[in-house]
């Protein structure tokens, strides 16, 4: 029996040190495991998706389109109007000795209106005689960057506002979530109307006109933000790590931007985003009813507004209409289709 018990005891001895060696030699195996991170793992994931990358491609071209296309088409200026068409009428006539009149022609230099594409202008002219292929590339600049600052501005006053109301609760909440109901049930696009009529009764200047009607648009359009990071907060504030944070005595704006915020940005950032396509229609529809920008400055939305006061262009002239319809439907695409993207990449959810 004691010769049997010592050699169980050396087999499990020897099974022992198999077992260390093997683990010994499996080591360099595992460092050379490299694990993903969560920013090269949310990438992975976005430009998995067809939709993402096609809309990514589409706002690359349209921002390379208005901002450099002008450095590379110089032949026109924005507000450039073509004078080489004449305008030929009869003045008068005059009787001549033989008896026979002679009628008097005087020929006048007029605007090349309306005239079809060709070498000089790639897209034609527009009624008032402006290269359309250049108003249509300073127009995109305009109608961008409008919606840029609008949504920036839109966005800044719902996450701190909401963040306040979702941190401190109580009056503070009541409070800020009354003044979000009562924005909310205003009529944004019959408020434009009376605030656009007003501010073309004081006089604004047609290039700042259209940057005040936006960023009064922003001041109305900030309660659906308010209340996502408002929601957002109500459940993160009672983590562990806001306990923690609050019992180091961390000062409440850190524990809201620098604590709550970053966790619901992944949010943030897809409300901006769909945010943006719906600017875009904002400020083309303010100036298709002539709200917008104004003449000689473009946009998309005041290039389209001819067809509103000539039926004729919108029948005969799809070149003078029809770009900047196709841009502004591109770039809502595309920004519908990358906040589609980031909503699916950021879902934890998502295991693919």
């Amino acid at each position: 029996m004691e010769e049997k018990k010592e050699l169980e005891n050396v087999e499990t001895e020897e099974i022992a040190t198999k077992a260390i060696d093997t683990s010994d030699t499996e080591t360099p195996l595992d460092k050379n495991v490299r694990l993903m991170s969560p920013t090269r793992m949310l990438l992975r994931r976005f430009f998995r998706s067809k939709l993402s990358v096609t809309g990514l491609i589409m706002l690359v071209v349209l921002f390379a389109f208005c901002w450099l296309g002008p450095v590379v088409y110089q032949r026109w200026g924005e507000t450039e109007t073509d004078r080489t068409g004449n305008i030929e009428y009869a003045d008068y006539a005059i009787e001549s000795d033989d008896g026979d009149f002679i009628q008097i022609v005087i020929t006048d230099n007029g605007i090349n209106a309306l005239a079809p594409p060709s070498a000089d202008h790639f897209l034609g002219t527009d009624e008032q005689g402006m290269d359309i292929f250049t108003r249509l590339m300073y127009g995109g600049r305009l109608s961008l960057t409008i919606s840029f600052l609008a949504v920036f501005l839109t966005s800044f006053w719902g996450i701190v506002l909401g963040g306040v109301a979702g941190f401190y609760g109580g009056a503070v909440d009541n409070i800020i979530m009354r003044i979000c109901d009562v924005l909310i049930c205003l009529p944004t696009l019959p408020l434009m109307l009376i605030i656009g009529t007003v501010l073309d009764a004081n006089g604004v200047p047609s290039q700042y006109y259209i940057y005040l009607l936006m960023g009064l648009l922003s001041l109305f359009s900030w309660p659906g933000m308010a209340r996502l990071v408002r929601g957002q907060i109500l459940f993160l504030r009672e983590q562990e790590y806001m306990v923690a944070a609050e019992a180091m005595g961390y000062s409440t704006p850190r524990r809201i931007f620098k604590h709550l915020i970053p966790n619901i940005l992944p949010q943030i950032l897809v409300s901006m985003t769909m945010s943006l396509g719906s600017m875009i229609l904002y400020e083309s529809t303010l100036s298709y009813l002539n709200l917008g920008v104004r003449i000689p400055f473009a946009s998309w939305g005041t290039m389209v507004e001819v067809i509103s006061k000539r039926s004729d262009i919108l029948q005969n002239n799809f070149n003078v209409w029809g770009p900047p319809g196709v841009c502004i439907i591109l770039a809502v695409l595309g920004f519908n289709f990358i906040g589609d993207g980031l909503r699916d990449a950021l879902d934890p959810k998502q295991r693919r």
